[in-house]
């Protein structure tokens, strides 16, 4: 499981990490993919265009991918091999409920690499207590904050 301590250190600050550019967004997101290994979910919460499909590209990348990411909205679920450990990319904007998990395979996928869960917070019983949950919130047309809230 990744080390919390680990962390860069502002994304545990009450500022945040301050993101303006989605190469930004994108190098945080590998830095904390370079500390993910198996089993380790990762929750990324906010609004639309808050630059959860950016860090989760570069979540990818810190876990040796080069698969190409994109956002799974229709669906469901992406998987990138080739990397450290495999990893399951989902996105339950579109679901209406927890039960509609079970067709995507979404418990198979937590045991068996990385998840990243894009609008986890629509669901978060279905979420380990150990995940590692991210809030993204839009500043301005350029500016993106990222917090760790669990």
């Amino acid at each position: 499981m990744a080390n919390r301590k680990l962390l860069p250190t502002r994304l545990l600050s009450e500022e945040g990490a301050i993101c303006r550019t989605e190469a930004e967004m994108i190098s945080l997101g590998e830095e904390v993919g370079r500390l993910l290994g198996l089993g380790d979910v990762v929750s990324l919460e906010g609004p639309l265009g808050a630059g959860k499909t950016q860090f989760s590209k570069g979540l990818a990348a810190g876990l040796e991918s080069r698969a190409e990411v994109s956002s799974p909205t229709f669906a469901l679920v992406h998987e990138y091999d080739g990397g450290r450990v495999p990893v399951a990319h989902f996105d339950f904007y579109r679901l209406e409920s927890a039960d509609e998990l079970l067709t995507t395979g979404y418990d198979d996928n937590v045991a068996e690499g990385v998840t990243i869960v894009e609008w986890g917070n629509k669901f978060p019983e279905v979420l380990p207590a150990s995940a590692l949950r991210f809030v993204f919130e839009v500043v301005d047309p350029s500016t993106r904050v990222v917090r760790l809230v669990s």
